[in-house]
């Protein structure tokens, strides 16, 4: 009975813990179907909103408006295209999103989560792609609005310039003559174009109006450029110019009323010359051919500069020699005078010195190239007198006149101040000869003074030399007629000479008094170190037989040297520190 009963109880608890197991799981089944149902409810909602949206954007309004700009060519094709795919959008895509979104409800509503779901991804591609498709279709509307809105601002600017080009055309028709009529001819094809273009537009012909709008909008701008051309043209050839060349022409006749005479003179023909230029002009000016004409005017403009240039070259030229006439003529004179000067002064000096550079000779050149521009210059003076002579060639003649003097002149000073240095010249090589003199008798009491036994032979010979080219130099300078270049350059040989000799005189002084000084001093080792003895005897013989004083002095010096060293420097030190106590 226990294990029977037993058994009941547990099979009924087995029975209730099922039942709560199910009912958990239907609960939370209910729970999470309610969240995602809810959820998907949401994303419903938002679809639903962004459609509102998507129908709520003025793109109808934004297509009127550009429909009523009248587009033509293939800015109407493009609207078309835009309109057509807002048509499109608006109603197949549309159909298909509601389609979509009501699968969406109805699968939300049958608790069909997964379908929702996939569902509701396809309507959210599907209202992603149509809201991208408007962006795009708003994007190009107001593109073509905006390129439409230039486009008509461009035709009424072209319009408006074209109105203003007609007002200036009536207005001012003398500032365009000759050109006038053919300006006006142009003007009346462009004022035909854009009445063409306003009837084929509003016909329904957009791409023949198109192509002859633009026609219009170019012939109006080239027409602008064509009379902003023309207006100085026109000013200088029919203006300018002629004035000009009125007063080229008055300007030479009162030239030659006062005597002027011009080289070659062609004036009168280069005036009429340039006159048929200008008619010839103004024939293609009024054929409005520009190209040709303002070629031409260049050349007129640069002709008549020339003709100005010519007559103020005359003016000019008659100002100058006016001024130089009588200047030219003194400076000739007084250049003549100064040469003449020059030439008794070279005379002179080559009695007394000889003139290396040929200053005679340049002298005389001088005098021939002043005497020939003497004579020029007589020959102009009656020339100018009778006005014979354009002032042009004259002044020509005397600027040349005035480089000749002004070379001449210079010359003739360099001349001159070569002359004075010979003279100054001398005398410093006299003065030096004498300091040479008195420096040879000076260097011999000095050595004679010493008392040595003799004088090397080589001392002898170069002393001699140096003494020998002094007495040559005293004999050139003694001369009738000197020669200063040989002179100097003997002066520079004796400069070298009497130091060189000079240091060779006290070279020979002090080694020898030195050799005395270190021969005293080391006598005091002669009898106690033989090679010291040796070097005494030896620098003995040296000094009294043979007069070699520097290889006495350097024997004794070397062997006190190894007995005492320091002592041959001490004694060399106190000799030359202390000359007056040697």
């Amino acid at each position: 009975m226990k294990l029977k009963n037993g058994g009941t109880i547990m099979g009924t608890n087995g029975v209730v813990g099922l039942v709560v197991v199910i009912l958990f799981v239907v609960a939370a089944f209910y729970i999470v179907g309610y969240y995602i149902r809810k959820k998907n409810q949401e994303t419903l909602n938002g679809l639903e909103k962004r459609k509102e949206e998507l129908f709520d954007l003025p793109v109808i309004e934004e297509i009127d408006e550009v429909k009523k700009m009248h587009l033509v060519g293939q800015s109407q094709n493009t609207f078309r295209e835009w309109n057509q795919k807002w048509a499109d959008l608006s109603t197949k895509s549309f159909a298909e999103l509601e389609s979509q979104i009501f699968e969406v409800e109805s699968q939300n509503e049958s608790l069909k989560f997964f379908k929702a779901k996939a569902a509701t991804a396809d309507a959210d591609k599907t209202l992603t792609e149509m809201e991208e498709q408007a962006q795009t279709i708003r994007q190009g509307l107001k593109e073509l609005r905006e390129t439409e809105e230039r486009n008509s601002l461009a035709v009424q600017k072209a319009l408006d310039i074209f109105e203003e080009l007609k007002s200036e055309l009536k207005e001012e028709a003398t500032t365009f003559e000759p050109a006038h009529a053919e300006l006006q001819k142009q003007a009346k094809q462009v004022e035909e174009e854009f009445t063409k273009f306003v009837m084929l537009n509003t016909s329904g012909d957009p791409i023949e109006a198109r192509e002859v709008l633009e026609k219009a909008e170019k012939d109006t701008y080239e027409l602008e450029a064509t009379m902003k051309r023309v207006k100085p043209l026109v000013d200088e050839l029919s203006n300018r110019f002629p004035g000009q060349l009125e007063e080229l022409q008055a300007g030479y006749q009162k030239m030659i009323d006062e005597n002027y005479v011009f080289p070659e003179d062609q004036i009168t023909s280069d005036i009429a010359r340039v006159t048929r230029k200008v008619e010839a002009s103004l024939a293609d000016l009024e054929k409005v051919e520009l190209d040709t004409v303002e070629a031409a005017t260049k050349e007129i403009a640069t002709d008549i500069d020339d003709l100005y240039a010519t007559m103020e070259k005359e003016y000019d030229a008659r100002q100058y020699v006016e001024r130089n006439r009588k200047v030219l003529s003194e400076y000739i004179t007084h250049s003549m005078r100064n040469n003449r000067q020059l030439l008794i002064e070279l005379d002179h000096t080559a009695q007394s010195y000889t003139l290396n550079h040929n200053e005679l000779g340049q002298t005389r050149t001088f005098q021939t190239e002043i005497e020939e521009l003497f004579r020029r210059n007589e020959l102009l003076e009656p020339k100018i007198e009778k006005k014979e002579v354009p002032y042009t060639e004259i002044q020509a003649f005397y600027k040349d006149a005035y480089q000749i003097l002004d070379e001449i002149e210079n010359q003739q000073v360099t001349i001159d101040e070569s002359i004075r240095d010979l003279r100054k010249g001398e005398k410093e090589a006299q003065e030096k000869m004498d300091h040479y003199e008195f420096t040879l008798r000076n260097l011999k009491r000095y050595v004679e003074k010493q008392r040595l036994p003799g004088l090397p032979g080589e001392y002898l010979e170069y002393f001699f030399l140096v003494t020998d080219r002094v007495e040559e130099l005293s004999k050139a300078l003694n001369k009738i007629r000197i020669n200063m270049d040989d002179i100097n350059k003997m002066v520079s040989v004796c400069d070298e000479d009497m130091v060189e000799l000079t240091d060779r005189t006290h070279d020979l002084v002090d080694a020898a008094s030195l050799t005395e000084q270190v021969m005293q001093y080391a006598n005091r080792y002669r009898h106690t170190h033989p090679d010291v003895k040796a070097a005494i005897d030896h620098g003995l013989d040296l000094f009294n037989q043979e007069y070699r004083y520097q290889d006495a002095l350097d024997e004794i010096g070397t062997a006190l040297e190894r007995v005492e060293p320091g002592a041959f420097k001490r004694i060399e030190d106190f000799y030359f520190n202390h000359p007056d106590l040697v």
